[in-house]
């Protein structure tokens, strides 16, 4: 794992250039703290990192950017159609799809874990409700879950290191804290992340949480949604021991999942108006040390092997 500098570039491909230098700024606007995170990734693998959340970015933002789901619909699945070659040139033009293209084919990313996240990004697009936990931890593993998988394996230089169950841990911690630090931005959208199920054995329904209403249920509510990240980030914990340590950076996000929880644990936590994020500065010395923690496994790691 090396210090944070800049991302690497290719001076045989000026063009190529060019579009990774447009990923690493569209990363730093639109998802900061996977930005740091790919600082302490190797310098050669760091610009593919920022492809692949980059990617992940625009897909997630699609909502935000369209006034109907039918066009927002088409937009995500123009990026399962140009995955799958099926847009021809098109997406020469896209300098996130073609720094995107050049990372899969590197690393022979499976084009079928993208194409699931796009599936489940579409989910964003409409205001159908969730119809319980297990479907909701579904969602969380297709986009974070699939993040950390697909990072791993460009850090492990394409390899497939059968770390589906920490990632999918990880996924779940990382996506249900993320669910619930945005359910300001979500309500003001009229959407609702929280299952039928959880909120039904709490006693409230999906135009209570839009109304503001009941809102020591939904604080029960999100509370069980607490305990059900924590879960999962102390299974991440417990098997994170067990990978190659060079795959670290692709993990790095999830340790400022325990952080988000806290500030939400805090008495007097509204979750429409208390601020969730912590300052800029506290998330990267977070960062910072758990990289440094990494650097030190890494080291009891191969002297052990």
């Amino acid at each position: 794992m090396s210090d944070p500098m800049s991302v690497a570039s290719d001076p045989a491909d000026p063009a190529l250039d060019a579009a990774y230098e447009m990923v690493d700024d569209h990363v730093r606007r639109h998802d900061k703290d996977r930005w740091l995170a790919a600082l302490y990734a190797p310098r050669e693998a760091r610009r593919h990192l920022l492809a692949l959340y980059a990617f992940s970015a625009e897909i997630a933002r699609i909502r935000d950017v369209v006034s109907d789901p039918l066009p927002g619909e088409i937009r995500a699945r123009w990026w399962a159609d140009m995955l799958a070659g099926a847009r021809g040139d098109e997406g020469a033009g896209h300098p996130i799809a073609v720094a995107l293209v050049d990372t899969v084919r590197r690393f022979a990313l499976p084009i079928e874990d993208l194409e699931r996240l796009i599936e489940a990004r579409i989910f964003d697009l409409y205001d159908d409700a969730m119809p319980d936990l297990a479907a909701l931890e579904d969602y969380c593993r297709d986009t974070s879950g699939t993040l950390i998988r697909l990072a791993a394996r460009i850090l492990a230089d394409g390899r497939d290191l059968g770390i589906d169950e920490v990632a999918g841990h990880a996924g779940v911690a990382h996506g249900l804290t993320a669910l619930m630090r945005g359910l300001p931005q979500h309500t003001a959208r009229g959407q609702v992340f929280l299952p039928l199920d959880l909120m039904a054995r709490h006693g409230f329904e999906r135009d209570d949480v839009l109304a503001g209403r009941r809102r020591g249920e939904l604080a029960a509510a999100l509370a069980e949604l607490r305990a059900r990240a924590r879960g999962r980030l102390d299974a991440t914990r417990r098997l994170i021991r067990t990978i190659p340590p060079e795959v670290a950076p692709a993990f790095l996000p999830v340790s400022l999942v325990d952080m988000c929880l806290q500030r939400m644990e805090r008495p007097g936590f509204d979750p429409y108006r208390t601020p969730v994020e912590s300052p800029q500065w506290r998330r990267q010395l977070r960062l910072w040390r758990a990289a440094r923690r990494a650097r030190r496994a890494a080291r009891r790691y191969w002297h052990a092997v």
